[in-house]
């Protein structure tokens, strides 16, 4: 059967846009990504208001326009009304997943899969535990195999620590990174690990400097933006993982590889955070970090796997 055609519909966002691949990817369905990018005056404007979703897109910005895709996938609020005006275009011939919560809008679409924090249930909803991604084995195997050689010089356990940073909910003190840096300094003297770290762009620059300074002489590998991402890498070479808890996508990705997740507190929070975060522990597939090393196991996350399975089904043909 000819493949669908598919189009990505998000706000630019790397984390929403993420989840979005990781979606059409698993569905072996190549997509063009197109990027919103309201003109004036309705970048201004909350999209309620946009009496013309189509027509509010900046002409200069990616196109949308027909053709229009058999499969749209959108993320993001903003994505929201152009999403459901291509549909109505389309004459209803467009199946469209919206991945994260619609404000409202979940009947116009075909598919909506939201995080359980969300807590939408509807017959046309998938609650997922954690947030859609791009994690395949093929994928770890390949970082590893190009970064593998280098990362086998330091010492094991290999605890990979992945830091967000400052957001709307949370905050990232060099004094958080003072006390992470000592608990993994210390975990480092009693059982000899090695570190794999790696900064967002949230991360910021005396936060790095605090860390870097309290793990002076410490075995490992801190990647600041310089070169290719190892990301993957860290991820596929670990024993275990240490994520701040200010980033769902960074969780989702570690327990979705399946290896054991600790979860460093930052300031600050949300009820949304604090409830992901809950589920990750119930569900024995996180714990708190205290400066200890375990080994544990779990079934891994298949969210991406259980999103795009419901959309072959619903759609009622292989993509």
């Amino acid at each position: 059967m000819m493949k669908k055609s598919c189009w990505i519909l998000t706000e630019g966002m790397a984390g929403t846009e993420n989840q979005c691949l990781g979606l059409a990817e698993a569905l072996e369905c190549p997509p063009q990504v197109k990027r919103l990018r309201p003109r004036l005056p309705w970048r201004w404007l909350p999209v309620g208001l946009w009496p013309a979703p189509l027509a509010a897109q900046d002409p200069t910005g990616d196109p949308i326009a027909p053709p229009w895709p058999d499969l749209l996938i959108s993320a993001g609020r903003k994505s929201v009304p152009v999403a459901l005006a291509i549909k109505a275009k389309a004459g209803g011939r467009v199946f469209a997943v919206h991945l994260l919560n619609p404000y409202g809008q979940r009947k116009g679409f075909d598919l909506v899969a939201v995080p359980r924090h969300d807590g939408l249930k509807a017959a046309n909803v998938v609650v997922t535990e954690g947030a859609l991604n791009r994690i395949t084995q093929a994928r770890l195997d390949d970082a590893l195999q190009r970064h593998g050689p280098r990362l086998a010089a330091l010492p094991r356990p290999l605890l990979a620590v992945f830091l967000g940073g400052t957001s709307k909910h949370f905050t990232f003190t060099e004094r958080a990174a003072a006390k992470l840096a000592e608990r993994l300094r210390r975990l480092a003297a009693e059982r000899g690990a090695g570190l794999l770290i790696t900064a967002s762009r949230r991360t910021g620059a005396g936060v790095l400097a605090c860390l870097r300074a309290g793990l002076e002489g410490v075995a490992m590998e801190i990647w600041q933006g310089e070169g290719e991402n190892p990301y993957f890498a860290y991820l596929a070479a670990a024993d275990a993982v240490l994520v701040t808890n200010d980033s769902v996508s960074m969780a989702s990705e570690v327990a979705t590889a399946g290896k054991p997740l600790y979860v460093y507190a930052l300031e600050g929070g949300s009820k949304k955070f604090a409830a992901f975060h809950e589920n990750l522990l119930a569900l024995g597939i996180a714990r708190p970090f205290d400066g200890r090393l375990e080994t544990w196991s779990y079934a891994p996350l298949q969210d991406t796997k259980r999103v795009a399975d419901a959309v072959r089904h619903a759609m009622a043909a292989p993509l």
